[in-house]
């Protein structure tokens, strides 16, 4: 299996990038979210637990990123 990102890529660009992706992904999951029917039942639920889990991840990956980024100079 190849890598995704670039293999020179620095431990904060690939913890950015992820970040990134990552918003990317809840944005889009929101929006379908947001158009299903309410009572759409299962396919509503399934979505929304989708979208949980994204949000989850992102958090992740923001955890990441504050750990691999270098602290502000007072």
């Amino acid at each position: 299996m190849s890598p995704v990102g670039p293999t020179d890529e620095t431990a904060l660009a690939m913890a950015l990038r992820h970040v990134i992706e990552a918003e990317g992904r809840v944005l889009r999951q929101r929006a379908l979210v947001a158009r299903l029917d309410p009572g759409g039942g299962r396919v509503v639920e399934l979505a929304q637990a989708l979208l949980a889990d994204f949000q989850a991840d992102l958090e992740a990956h923001r955890a990441h990123l504050a750990r691999v980024a270098p602290l502000p100079q007072a």
